[in-house]
């Protein structure tokens, strides 16, 4: 019992609740030698409630880790807006008083890798999690597996972080070329481990079907010689892609989150109203897609999300709808009367 009482002591100094971004501040210098696991939440938002559970079991796991389970993302837009939080959960890895990596999204197993992953890699006490550190040599090859066209750079197609790997990912757009991509910065073991499971010591790293084809030089060099669009496959205009997945169901929801799990306050409202009307709809989640979230408002002349759409033609956002049902005008048009 009282092995059990000093456990569960443990477990509860290691989480830990900021109510400031001065404290978050004073929080990242004080735990700076240590890992540090901060969840962005909401009150409103129940995955959030459960994720906490979830770190508190992981904290009587890795007692040398800190893990703040409380962080209310509208009540710190500061905070919020420097490191990008536009759903809740989310949850940021610190070490060193820097981000070392993310996850968004209410994915206890994805969380609880990440936290074995980075507390194994530390230089902390060995522990007995160790056994759990995925073999580096398998996880580059699912890495580089992960998308018939992977892209290994500095920051992401949206905020690439270095001039060579923006170059790379300018010819990739040129070219309609469909791939996906990992941030080496995030993850320290990938970033090393790459060059020497490549053979190739500079990034950014251009694979295909999990074989490397090479960095920026020879990637120009394919361009240049027109074999680059012979081996790599094409993705799809994006208004063409768009006016399909408009037209995918008679009501359709482009929302941040799915029916299941709303991750922003308007997403949520928009389904309460919708699921009052009896309506059949289907949802797509904007924060899976950056193509489709970025892309979409210019398609419809739209800045802000969530966006209706019946038969493929927008409806409007969170107050056009509520307008529309306090006009009695909402079932009708959902049912495609209007």
């Amino acid at each position: 019992m009282a092995a059990g009482a000093a456990d569960a002591a443990a477990a509860a100094a290691a989480v830990v609740e900021v109510g400031s971004a001065g404290q978050f501040e004073d929080l990242l210098r004080l735990k700076a030698k240590s890992l540090l696991v901060v969840h962005f939440w909401a009150p409103w938002a129940p995955q959030c409630t459960q994720m906490n559970d979830v770190m508190a079991e992981l904290a009587k796991e890795h007692p040398q880790v800190s893990f703040v389970k409380k962080l209310e993302a509208e009540a710190v837009p500061e905070v919020s807006e420097k490191y990008e939080i536009s759903s809740v959960p989310t949850f940021l890895f610190f070490k060193s008083s820097q981000k070392i990596d993310r996850l968004d999204g209410a994915h206890a197993p994805e969380l609880t890798k990440k936290v074995q992953r980075h507390a194994s890699s530390a230089s902390f006490p060995p522990s007995a999690n160790e056994h759990v550190k995925e073999d580096l040599s398998l996880r580059l090859k699912r890495l580089t597996h992960a998308a018939p066209c992977m892209l290994f750079m500095k920051g992401t197609p949206q905020e690439p972080r270095c001039g060579f790997s923006k170059q790379m990912v300018e010819i990739l757009h040129k070219h309609n070329i469909q791939f996906s991509s990992f941030d080496i910065l995030s993850d320290e073991e990938v970033r090393q481990g790459l060059k020497a499971y490549s053979n190739w010591p500079t990034y950014p790293q251009f694979y295909v079907s999990g074989e490397l084809i090479g960095g920026l030089d020879i990637i120009k060099e394919l361009e240049a010689s027109e074999e680059l669009d012979t081996i790599c496959p094409k993705a799809p205009k994006l208004e063409e892609r768009l006016k399909v997945l408009t037209n995918k169901a008679s009501v359709m929801l482009f929302m941040k989150g799915s029916k299941q799990e709303a991750k922003c306050g308007f997403s949520k409202q928009i389904l309460e109203i919708l699921n009052t009307t009896g309506v059949e709809y289907e949802t797509f989640d904007i924060l899976e897609d950056e193509e489709v979230r970025q892309g979409l408002k210019t398609f419809s002349n739209w800045p802000t999300y969530p966006q209706l759409y019946v038969k493929g033609e927008l409806v409007g956002g969170l107050d056009i709808v509520k307008e529309l049902k306090e006009n009695g005008e909402l079932l009708p048009i959902l049912r495609g009367e209007n």
